[in-house]
């Protein structure tokens, strides 16, 4: 069979490492609200440009068939 390994460290050095971990994931914790705020205002924000783009889709549309209609059948022979 083969040999254990054996290692030694101390109990505090383990728990210190530990709560020092915990504090840097409580910190990211406490952050989450802040970030949460600004993905809810990007995406009325994508929401308002997407708003946006459809009426001037809609738009365009309806000026190349409005210059259909006046230059395709009004035209002046």
């Amino acid at each position: 069979m083969s040999n254990p390994i054996i290692v030694e460290t101390r109990l505090e050095d383990v728990l210190t490492k530990i709560e020092n971990r915990l504090e840097r994931i409580e910190t990211k914790l406490e952050a989450l609200p802040r970030i949460e705020e600004k993905l809810d205002g990007r995406e009325k924000r994508v929401d308002k440009l997407e708003t946006s783009q459809n009426r001037q889709i809609w738009i365009l549309i309806v000026a190349v068939i409005g210059a259909i209609i006046k230059f395709g059948f009004f035209s002046n022979p």
